[in-house]
């Protein structure tokens, strides 16, 4: 797949004249058009540029378009214990990240300026895992709902976020992703110098508002140059 097919929905200016391009990565199962409704329920700035791809793999079965970036073992994923995926480096981690390093790359190469780079639970892994492989730091990262995932290559990269403004949720019932798990990637990233805005929130695996306002916190710090 190139990497001009994987946007599906762009909201707001072309990345070239906006001030900020903010790219959202759905989660497993969800389709490339599930976090379109953020670009408006955050209320960015008129100038940012909002971009969603849909990941390479369709899920079987799902009249919906259901996509995954990787594929995972769903019935551990729903099972009664949520799993630390700490040291697991999932086949197809590596595809996915270079067709999101390309087109973060493309869009640098076509002029955007200020790019933040987020996702929802297999999005935000995706995300963290780009930015932790780039040599240039993005303007900002949006990590809703992750885990840590490639363990030794994340530790490595700790380094390339020092500066980064980083905005992290994560539900404190969340029955799919340890919430432990996102509070000690949360530690980890604040002790390698990135800036960390961290929201808990006594729910699941969701967006609730609270998210939404961080989300908003984030996009609007990075577009402003606050």
């Amino acid at each position: 797949m190139a990497v001009t097919d994987l946007v599906v929905r762009m909201v707001g200016p072309s990345p070239q004249v906006a001030s900020t391009t903010v790219v959202l990565l759905h989660g497993f199962g969800a389709g490339g058009d599930d976090l379109v409704s953020l670009a408006r329920a955050v209320g960015a700035p008129k100038e940012v540029c909002f971009l969603f791809p849909a990941a390479p793999i369709l899920l079987e079965g799902d009249p919906d378009g259901a996509r995954a970036w990787w594929m995972i073992d769903f019935d551990r994923l729903m099972s009664a214990t949520p799993a630390d995926r700490t040291n697991e480096i999932p086949d197809g981690l590596a595809a996915a990240r270079a067709l999101i390093g390309g087109l973060v790359d493309q869009l640098v190469a076509d002029g955007a300026r200020r790019i933040v780079l987020g996702g929802f639970s297999q999005g935000a892994m995706l995300s963290l895992d780009v930015a932790l492989h780039r040599a240039t730091p993005l303007a900002g990262l949006a990590l809703m709902s992750g885990t840590r995932i490639n363990g030794v290559a994340w530790k490595a990269g700790m380094e390339r976020v020092g500066g980064v403004p980083i905005f992290m949720s994560h539900g404190q019932r969340d029955p799919l992703l340890p919430f432990a798990a996102s509070r000690a990637l949360r530690d980890d990233l604040a002790a390698a110098g990135a800036d960390v805005d961290w929201v808990e929130f006594p729910g699941g695996h969701e967006i609730p508002p609270p998210v939404l306002a961080g989300l908003s916190r984030i996009i609007k710090r990075v577009a402003t140059g606050a």
